[in-house]
């Protein structure tokens, strides 16, 4: 075999056709870990406000928010309105994207009662019957 070479190249063999799927679940698990870390900075919408914490605090899902502050600001979804007509207005807007609506109202500890029973009042204005009054465990 003068001028052969020492390598072989079999024009018979089959060519390599699997694919090597670990990169592909690597890259997917870590976009998982991703999303799992900023989920709740996604869903926790709102103004920071220091909550009841009671014992019998269910986890309940609204489609709105509703903030009282501790000086008694009201809050929808963590935008302040400056009238009431605003404030049902906004309410009614964004009930009229869900078939049924849910109002979540949540009220700072040391929140005047009244800011929160007008509160409850605005979201009945807007034809919105099911609220729910948010808390935390303690």
């Amino acid at each position: 075999m003068a001028g052969g070479s020492i390598y072989k190249d079999d024009d018979d063999a089959a060519a390599i056709t699997d694919i090597n799927v670990t990169p592909f679940v690597d890259v997917v698990l870590v976009l998982l870990v991703v999303f799992m870390v900023t989920a709740k900075l996604i869903v926790a919408r709102g103004v920071e406000i220091d909550k009841p914490k009671e014992t019998i605090a269910s986890e309940v899902k609204g489609t709105l928010r509703i903030s009282i502050t501790a000086s008694g600001d009201i809050y929808v979804d963590g935008n302040k309105l400056a009238s009431d007509a605003e404030t049902v207005a906004r309410i009614r807007r964004i009930a009229s994207t869900y078939t049924k609506p849910k109002a979540l109202i949540a009220g700072d500890r040391k929140a005047p009662h009244g800011a929160v029973m007008h509160a409850i009042e605005l979201v009945q204005e807007a034809d919105i019957t099911a609220l729910a009054l948010e808390n935390e465990r303690p």
